[in-house]
């Protein structure tokens, strides 16, 4: 319980009866034991105070404004603006007596009384705390109703009193409730009315420099407004806050502490507050054994030198140490600086572990099995260079790859990409063995901080050896092409949620200008636009919708690359088709792709379950390919299914299976695809 405890309304505990002695228990005290048998001689009057001298309350000393109460709850349904109907003078005791102590007994509660100071927070913090209620659906007899209900009692009123109604008294009646053995006690309040803030005394912001005018006005409670513990704990909490957050990181707020005048029905409060002066960032200083120094904090950080302090950067920047992954504990300590106008940063980081395996299974129609493992060293190249070392040994794909990532390269949120990589690939459209080496400078995002805008821009030189069919020839062709591509990308991420989204929209677009060297030199340019929006229809309904446009001029489909044409199908694209599959075919009926990519996806995410655990997707996707550098409507497929989600701590985990409506020859009457995260 919390709220405004005043001395003087304190409970004077007072000492149990004792059995009687008898007279031979007692020392000689030189008075006659009482002859019982003679009549009581009434006791004399207490005396009373002079006319000229009214009876003045005992003196109030200050009390500390209590923590806040628990969150609210749902408010009681019930109409508690009516005044209370007359009740029994006898507090139920003619009710009582109709009680058969024989039989279970059941009752209900119900509040009275109460008038404007029935507000939503008094409310659901007497259903979080009442006896009455936490005891309503156990058997209890009439002993046990009292005390619950005579436990209400005082919780009632001491709600009230933390709501500035200092005066409040309730009683405790009952009454039948038309059913045998069923009454319903009744909490008869008298709020009175509520006490306000006469004076109001905050010692240490009565200066006139700079910024304490905007200080003083963080604490919103004035002379006049209800003694309301909730309001004075706010205003508190918000000053504490503001200073903190207005350059002055060792100012400190004392608890405020009322002084209740209960004739004036009005209270003081009274508060003190230490600024500790205003100060700037000076320096950072970190730990020895850090995973990196000063200068890369200072990186991360979103504050310079000479900056003012602030507690949501200190804040963010801990959230941000953290995200690096190298970091398991952070403690961020304001030190004086080297005057009286800077505040030097002390920050200790623990370091987690800097090595991670991983592996991935995963299954596809058309693609076959798939199994993916990884090592990672998070720290290999201080500050923040993590080499990773990844392989794929699948049906149709064998891959090995090496990358080099550095976190924050300069900047926070930049990120410089490093990879050498080889594939022996083995598509319906082609066969193909791929080496190459490319570099990427990117804004990123992640689950901590999920960015609005994000950005890439790379370079990627790239020697393939690739055998494919084409036209009505089935003799393969085989063709080795060098390919130097400058590939950048722009978007827009306007969702909730980074992996399982349910409202907003998301935008992007990549190009790629390309130079191919393939017995001579010619070069195209590769561009797509991607799209998707996002409606929740209610707490466990989300529509979801895609659009993909992709196209590639300045070169034939027959010159460019199999590897760089556009395809559609699979898991990721048009489920219900295999992957790569939709298209125009070469005379193996294998696909060939094409210039041109148009892509069309619309699903309803239902949740169920206790936690909303569970998932069913309907879908529908669509998708066309075509050799000319427009996609065409004419050739679009399209696959509809069902699709099966358990939402996990890390991800959603999906099972989509799908079947084309208006398949191809040789296209698979069922697709399934198995994988983390949402479709799009």
């Amino acid at each position: 319980m919390s709220g405004l405890a005043p001395a003087n309304a304190q409970n004077q505990g007072q000492a149990p009866p004792s059995a009687p002695l008898a007279p031979d228990d007692l020392p000689d005290i030189g008075i006659d034991w009482p002859d019982l048998s003679k009549p009581e001689t009434p006791l004399p009057p207490a005396p009373q105070p002079p006319a000229s001298e009214p009876a003045q309350p005992a003196p109030v000393e200050p009390g500390p404004i209590s923590p806040p109460m628990p969150p609210p709850m749902p408010p009681v349904a019930d109409d508690l603006g009516e005044a209370p109907p007359p009740m029994e003078d006898d507090g139920g005791q003619a009710v009582l007596a109709t009680i058969d102590p024989t039989q279970p007994l059941r009752y209900s509660y119900r509040l009275e009384g109460l008038g404007d100071a029935a507000d939503d927070t008094l409310l659901s913090r007497f259903d979080t705390l009442s006896a009455l209620r936490a005891g309503q659906r156990e058997r209890a007899n009439i002993a046990q109703i009292r005390r619950r209900g005579q436990t209400d009692v005082t919780l009632l009123d001491d709600l009230l009193r933390a709501r500035g109604y200092y005066d409040s008294r309730t009683r405790l009646d009952f009454r039948a409730a038309g059913q045998p053995n069923d009454v319903t006690a009744i909490l008869a309040a008298n709020p009175g009315d509520a006490y306000k803030i006469g004076t109001l005394d905050i010692d240490g912001l009565s200066g006139d420099g700079s910024g304490m005018a905007d200080i003083r006005a963080l604490f919103t409670v004035k002379p006049g407004d209800r003694a309301d513990t909730d309001a004075i704990n706010g205003a508190t909490a918000a000053l504490r806050g503001g200073m903190l957050e207005r350059g002055y990181p060792f100012s400190e707020v004392s608890d405020p502490v009322l002084v209740v005048q209960h004739e004036q029905h009005s209270a003081t409060l009274n508060m003190t507050v230490t600024t500790g002066g205003y100060r700037r960032i000076g320096k950072i200083v970190v730990n020895n054994d850090a995973p990196f120094d000063a200068k890369h904090v200072g990186v991360i950080s979103r504050f310079s030198q000479g900056d003012p302090y602030r507690q949501a950067d200190i804040t963010d920047l801990n959230r941000a140490l953290v995200a690096t992954g190298l970091v398991s504990q952070v403690s961020i300590t304001p030190q004086p600086g080297a005057n009286d106008e800077t505040v030097d940063l002390d920050i200790k980081l623990g370091k987690a572990p800097v090595h991670t395996i991983a592996g991935e299974v995963g299954y596809g129609t058309g693609e076959g099995l798939r199994v993916e493992a990884s090592w990672q060293h998070r720290n290999f190249f201080p500050p923040e260079g993590a080499l990773t070392v990844r392989g794929v040994l699948g049906q149709q794909e064998q891959s090995a790859t090496t990358t080099v990532r550095w976190g924050n390269f300069g900047k926070r949120d930049r990120v410089l990409n490093l990879e050498l990589s080889a594939a022996n690939l083995d598509q319906p459209a082609y066969k193909a063995k791929i080496a190459g080496i490319s570099a990427s400078l990117e804004r990123q995002t992640n689950l901590i901080f999920q960015k609005d805008w994000t950005w890439s821009l790379g370079a990627e030189l790239k020697v393939s050896d690739e055998r494919d069919l084409y036209g009505s020839s089935l003799v393969p062709r085989r063709r080795t092409y060098g390919i130097f591509a400058l590939p950048s990308s722009l978007n827009y991420d306007g969702s909730d949620d980074l992996l399982d989204p349910r409202k907003g929209f998301r935008l992007g677009g990549r190009i790629s200008p390309e130079l191919s060297w393939q017995g001579n030199a010619f070069g195209y340019v590769r561009a797509q636009i991607d799209g998707s929006y996002y409606l929740q229809a209610n707490k466990r309904v989300t529509i979801a919708g895609r659009m993909r446009l992709g196209t590639i001029v300045g070169a034939s489909s027959d010159r460019i690359a199999p590897t760089r044409r556009y395809y559609a199908g699979g898991g990721g694209s048009v489920r219900g088709y295999g992957y790569q599959a939709i298209g125009p075919r070469d005379a193996n009926n294998d696909p060939v792709g094409g210039r041109s990519l148009g892509e069309l996806s619309i699903e309803a995410r239902f949740r169920f379950g206790s936690a909303d655990q569970f998932g069913i997707v309907p879908f529908v996707d669509a998708g066309t390919i075509s050799t000319d550098p427009w996609p065409s409507i004419k050739e679009m497929r399209v696959g509809a299914g069902l699709g099966f989600r358990y939402y996990s701590n890390f991800g959603p985990i999906r099972i989509d299976i799908g079947t084309p409506l208006n398949p191809q020859p040789g296209d698979s009457r069922i697709g399934v695809y198995v994988s983390l995260g949402q479709a799009f």
